[in-house]
């Protein structure tokens, strides 16, 4: 009986002890939070993302000496021929057919004013002129008819048979219907140019465009008055819209007087517009306006453009520079590789630039040769590799881009 107790005590379970399955979890849990960490240190230290960068294949061209600035200034794109589109007369706009940023031919019509009331004056024009030439008819029909009376009054008067005061009441009427023939072929003028006067009055009501252009702005809409001069408390417009002439553009720059003297007609410009600084626009001096401003000091040069460019517009901020119109005495050609001066970082008090090979960007430090407000010349690039033309902050060596 006490062996069957003794059996019975130690079947029993013992819950103090974990099983092996159990035992396992933690070393499993604590590997794959290892293997994480590792997998997000191999992709924050390699997996950054490429430095996205502009490049540019060097290229040998000659450095002329003449091309270095004499003069650097400020200024705007100025349209020479534009005008602001608007009505003889005042009237009601009844249709506007132009938007913002439209090309518009020479001639082409813009916009439509009321013409119920000129139309009504047209054609009471129209009917007066109907009845002159009907007037005429008339007048001509009896006139006719006066001729015939006087020839056979004459031809009566010479046999005697009737008397002078028949002869000349005769000739009396036939001058009277001469004369009222000519006041009626008048009146039938007359009424022409009234009926041309309200035709032009009613081509009036039709604005179109004075030469052909852009259209840059839109200054009114269907319903609102328009006048040729302000009036009616600032509620009746003045134009229609603003058209300019692209062909026009040209820079306008105040230069200091001090410095005009190394400004000639015809003298080469390299324009740069704001909007797009690595953009070198070549350009020429068409003329020096001959008078000063006494209260800037300034003198006004006017500067065309060799090329049009659709990027160029009116009233955009522009940088130019006058480059010197003679090479300096024993100044000579030589070849060089001209590169944009935002390809070169100054470290350490070195020139850098970087060269891409392979997607990596290669530090290389460089030397200047001759240089231009424009461009400089390096020594210790090679023709045909590849240059960041404009170098990022966080652009190393060794970092890996795309272009």
């Amino acid at each position: 009986m006490n062996d069957k107790n003794e059996l019975l005590a130690r079947l029993r379970i013992d819950r103090g002890e974990d099983s092996p399955a159990a035992a396992k979890w933690p070393w499993i849990a604590s590997a794959l939070l290892i293997l994480l960490l590792i997998l997000a240190g191999v992709w924050m230290f390699s997996g950054a993302d490429p430095i996205p960068v502009r490049v540019q294949m060097a290229r040998v061209t000659t450095i002329n000496p003449a091309a270095t600035s004499v003069l650097d200034a400020t200024g705007y794109v100025r349209a020479r021929r534009y005008a602001t589109v608007s009505s003889k007369v005042t009237g009601k706009v009844m249709e506007v057919l132009i938007e913002e940023g439209m090309s518009v031919e020479q001639d082409q019509i813009v916009a439509r004013l009321d013409d119920a009331n000129a139309r009504k004056v047209m054609d009471l024009s129209a009917a007066e002129l109907v009845s002159a030439k009907t007037q005429v008819a008339e007048v001509r029909a009896r006139l006719t008819e006066a001729k015939l009376t006087l020839e056979r009054t004459t031809e009566l008067a010479q046999k005697q048979l009737v008397s002078k005061a028949a002869l000349d009441s005769a000739r009396a009427t036939f001058d009277s219907m001469q004369a009222q023939l000519a006041n009626r072929e008048a009146g039938v003028v007359l009424a022409e140019r009234r009926m041309a006067m309200e035709q032009q009055y009613l081509d009036d009501l039709i604005l179109r465009a004075p030469f052909a252009g852009v259209v840059i702005s839109k200054d009114s809409q269907p319903g609102e008055m328009i006048s040729p001069v302000s009036a009616g408390g600032g509620f009746t417009r003045t134009g229609i819209c603003t058209i300019v002439d692209m062909s026009s553009l040209e820079i306008e720059v105040d230069v200091n007087e001090a410095y005009i003297q190394r400004v000639r007609p015809e003298q080469m410009v390299q324009a740069t517009l704001e909007a797009y600084p690595d953009w070198r626009i070549p350009a020429r001096v068409i003329a020096i306006i001959p008078t000063a401003d006494r209260q800037k000091a300034t003198v006004k040069v006017r500067i065309a453009f060799q090329e049009l460019d659709q990027r160029i517009l009116p009233d955009m901020g522009v940088k130019v520079a006058f480059l010197n119109p003679e090479p300096e005495r024993g100044a000579s050609h030589s070849e060089g590789i001209r590169v944009p001066t935002d390809a070169v970082r100054t470290e350490a008090g070195e020139r850098v630039m970087f060269v891409i090979k392979d997607g990596i960007a290669q530090r290389r430090v460089v030397k200047l040769g001759g240089a231009g407000s424009e461009f400089v010349a390096l020594e210790g690039l090679n023709p045909g590799e590849d240059f960041v033309v404009e170098i990022p902050e966080n652009l190393q060596d060794g970092s890996e881009v795309n272009f």
